[in-house]
C-alpha cells in the first residue's frame, strides 16, 4: 500500500455539520463546479483543458471526432481533390451568429487565417504549418492548399470559427465571444465565474472554479452546485457514492498523465535519470489507493482503443532496485541523494500525487523539492521551459498529429509545444514519414514505432489515463461523461 493514505479524513466527520452554514442558492441556473480557472474564451489561444471545453459550448469547428478518433463532419464535409487540395462545404443549414448573419465560407477563411498570421501568435499556427493558401469558392465552399501531402489534415481543423467581421476590427474574443455554438456568454466577471445562455431554451449555466475540492462537494451537496466534474479525491468519491442527494458517474478517460522533464537540464537531461525516476514509480498502488481504481496504467500518449495507439505498451515496470543501481552508476544512494525539483500547480489532488511521487522517489536516491504554483504561474512557466520535472496531463487528444507538435524537434516553443526540448532525428523521420502515409495500415505502423522510442528515450514518463468521474445531484438530469471530458453534455442537460 502506499505510504501515507488513509481511507479516512477528518473532513468527512465534519461534512454533515458544515452544510448548515451553506447559503441557499438562486434556483434559477444550473451550476457546474470545476477546479481551475478559464484561462480564455478565444479559441485562437485555449490550450488549457478547461478553456477548450468552454469553447466548445461557445463556438463551432468544421471537423470533429467519434468515439475512435476518425475525423467526422461537423460544420462542413470535405473532398480531397488532389493529395495537397481539400475542398470543405459547409452543411446546411447553416448557423447564425449573433448579429444575424449565417457562418459562411469567408468566416473560415478569415478565421483560419488570422491564426497562421504571425502577427497573432497563436499557439495552434504550428497546427496549420502546412497550410499554403486559403481559397473561398463560393458562401459555402473554401478551398485549402497545403505545401505537402498530408492524409490527416481534416483532423486539425478544430478551431471555433469566428466572425470575420469581429477579426476585422480587432474584436477581443475573450472578453466578447460571438460564436455558433449551443451557448452564448452572458457574463465573466472574473475567470472564476462564466455564466452561459442555452440558445434554445434559454437556460442558465455557470461555470464556478472552485479550487478546494471539499469546498467544492458541500456546495453540492448544498445546492449551490448541481454537478462537479474530476479533481475529487478518491475518499471524497468513495463517500459520495453511499449520499442519497447525488449519483456517481464514472467513464474511462483519454487524458494521458504524464512526467515532464527539461531535457537541456545536466541532470533531467540523462537518461539513466529519468529512467531511475521512471522505475522508481509504482503506478498500480498509485492508482489503486490513491486514485481508488479511477484510471489505467498508460504506455504512450495514446489510448490503446485510439486507431494509432500502441496496445502493446504498459509502461515501465515498477523496479526500485533497478532504479538504486542507476542512481548507483552516478554516484548517488538515498545516503547521497540526487537532488530534483519537481513543479505542479496548487490543486489539492495534484499535490497530493506530488507528494506520493516524491516519496517513491526518495526512497531510491533521490531529494525532490516540491514547487506548487497557482494554474496560471504553473502552467506558463511549463510553456516557458522554466522547470527540471514536472507533471501534466494532455486532455482531449483526438489526432496522432499531436506527435509532432509535442515531440518534433521543429515544435519547440512558440513553434509547439516541444517544451522539454526533445530531439531525435529518427522521431523526426518517423513523424514526417506517418503523416504522408500512402495506407491506413503503414499510418499506423509508423505511429506505433515512434511510440515505442519515446518509451525508450523517456522525454516523457508515460503514468494513467485518468478516468472522467462527474456528482450531479438527483434533480439534474442528461448529463453524460465524454472520454475526453469536456461540458458538451451540457446541451441536453435539464432539472427536473
Amino acid at each position: 500500500m502506499v505510504r501515507g493514505l488513509c481511507p479516512g479524513r477528518w473532513w468527512c466527520l465534519l461534512l454533515p455539520f458544515l452544510l448548515f452554514g451553506c447559503s441557499h442558492p438562486d434556483h434559477r441556473a444550473i451550476r457546474l463546479g470545476i477546479a481551475n480557472r478559464v484561462i480564455t474564451l478565444d479559441p485562437r489561444y485555449a490550450t488549457d483543458a478547461v478553456s477548450a471545453r468552454i469553447d466548445r459550448l461557445l463556438y463551432q469547428r468544421l471537423v470533429d471526432f467519434d468515439a475512435h478518433q476518425q475525423p467526422v463532419p461537423a460544420l462542413a464535409r470535405w473532398q480531397r481533390l488532389s493529395p495537397t487540395h481539400y475542398r470543405f462545404r459547409l452543411v446546411e443549414p447553416r448557423p447564425r451568429f449573433d448579429d444575424g448573419h449565417r457562418l459562411d465560407a469567408e468566416d473560415v477563411r478569415a478565421t483560419y487565417a488570422n491564426v497562421l498570421d504571425p502577427a497573432t501568435a497563436s499557439p495552434h499556427r504550428g497546427s496549420l504549418r502546412l497550410v499554403r493558401a486559403i481559397e473561398v469558392r463560393d458562401s459555402r465552399t473554401v478551398d485549402f492548399y497545403l505545401s505537402r501531402p498530408d492524409p490527416l489534415f481534416p483532423g486539425v481543423l478544430t478551431l471555433g470559427i469566428l466572425p470575420a467581421r469581429g477579426l476585422a476590427e480587432g474584436r477581443d474574443f475573450n472578453l466578447h465571444p460571438e460564436g455558433t455554438g449551443p451557448f452564448r456568454l452572458l457574463a465573466r466577471a472574473d475567470a472564476a465565474r462564466v455564466v452561459l445562455e442555452r440558445r434554445r431554451d434559454g437556460q442558465r449555466f455557470e461555470i464556478l472554479s472552485v479550487r478546494d475540492a471539499t469546498v467544492r462537494v458541500l456546495k453540492l451537496l448544498r445546492g449551490e452546485l448541481d454537478l462537479v466534474q474530476n479533481d475529487l479525491p478518491a475518499e471524497l468519491v468513495a463517500w459520495l457514492a453511499h449520499r442519497r442527494e447525488v449519483r456517481l458517474l464514472r467513464h474511462p478517460g483519454s487524458n494521458f498523465a504524464y512526467i515532464g522533464f527539461n531535457l537541456q537540464d545536466p541532470v533531467t537531461g540523462d537518461r539513466r535519470v529519468r529512467l531511475a525516476v521512471a522505475k522508481a514509480i509504482d503506478r498500480r498502488a498509485i492508482v489503486r489507493y490513491l486514485l481508488a481504481g479511477h484510471a489505467r496504467l498508460a504506455g504512450g500518449l495514446l489510448p490503446p482503443e485510439h486507431w494509432a495507439g500502441h496496445p502493446g505498451l504498459q509502461g515501465i515496470a515498477y523496479d526500485p532496485e533497478g532504479a538504486r543501481r542507476l542512481l548507483a552508476a552516478l554516484g548517488h544512494s538515498p545516503a547521497h541523494p540526487l537532488r530534483l525539483v519537481y513543479k505542479t500547480s496548487n490543486n489539492a489532488q495534484r499535490l497530493r500525487i506530488a507528494t506520493v511521487l516524491r516519496d517513491y522517489l526518495e526512497r531510491v536516491g533521490f531529494d525532490v523539492k516540491i514547487r506548487s504554483y497557482d494554474w496560471g504561474t504553473f502552467y506558463g512557466d511549463i510553456k516557458a521551459g522554466r522547470f527540471q520535472m514536472y507533471t501534466l496531463a494532455w486532455v482531449g487528444i483526438k489526432s496522432p498529429d499531436i506527435f509532432r507538435y509535442v515531440f518534433h524537434s521543429a515544435s519547440v516553443p512558440p513553434a509547439g509545444a516541444n517544451r522539454g526540448r526533445y530531439r531525435n532525428p529518427e522521431v523526426d523521420r518517423l513523424i514526417e514519414a506517418a503523416a504522408t502515409a500512402a495506407s491506413f495500415r503503414e499510418r499506423q505502423r509508423l505511429y506505433r514505432r515512434i511510440q515505442e522510442i519515446l518509451l525508450e528515450d523517456l522525454p516523457y514518463v508515460p503514468l494513467w489515463f485518468e478516468d472522467q468521474v462527474a456528482v450531479v445531484r438527483r434533480d439534474i438530469h442528461g448529463y453524460r461523461l465524454a472520454t475526453d471530458g469536456n461540458y458538451d453534455a451540457l446541451a441536453e442537460v435539464y432539472r427536473r
